[in-house]
């Protein structure tokens, strides 16, 4: 595949450049199997509507035509199980764990490595999501197959990490 290079400008990012050398949804990480696309994270809505509204431009029309969106503000009702289980982007930043390229978090680098850009901080994010393990556990521990009702909070930040806690 040809590089294809993609300029960002939205609240975030001014003139930030990246290139797409892998074709979209393909050529994962060996260890990176997530089980949800940034489309369905975003129809589902993990964020409480307030994530990305402003990038639309960046991504396929598509993910956006079906993703529940609150420009306002963080609306937990939004999200999929109905609770909040976000922290907000200045813990994230706190913990060290957002890397400058992209500044919104976790999803915002998944969406960018789904549709093909590689970068130095795939290792680093993908060993982040693996770690996601502990929680999707502990619904499976504690929880009968399938009941949506246990453990709301821990199913909905399972989502988060485009595991499909629906399932489990």
């Amino acid at each position: 595949m040809r590089k294809k290079p993609v300029v960002v400008n939205d609240l975030m990012q001014k003139n930030y450049r990246y290139f797409l050398t892998e074709p979209a949804g393909q050529n994962f990480h060996h260890d990176f199997n997530p089980e949800l696309t940034p489309k369905q994270m975003l129809e589902l809505d993990v964020f409480g509507g307030k994530y990305m509204t402003d990038c639309k431009d960046e991504f396929p029309k598509d993910w956006f035509r079906k993703a529940k969106i609150s420009h306002e503000s963080h609306n937990p009702a939004l999200n999929f199980f109905g609770v909040n289980a976000s922290n907000s982007l200045s813990f994230w930043q706190k913990k060290g764990w957002i890397h400058p390229d992209d500044p919104r978090g976790w999803f915002q680098w998944y969406s960018r490595y789904y549709m093909g850009r590689r970068c130095d901080d795939d290792l680093r994010q993908i060993k982040r999501w693996k770690a996601i393990v502990r929680h999707t556990s502990q619904i499976k521990a504690n929880c009968r197959k399938f009941d949506l009702n246990c453990r709301r909070k821990h199913r909905q930040a399972v989502l988060h990490w485009a595991y499909d806690s629906r399932k489990m």
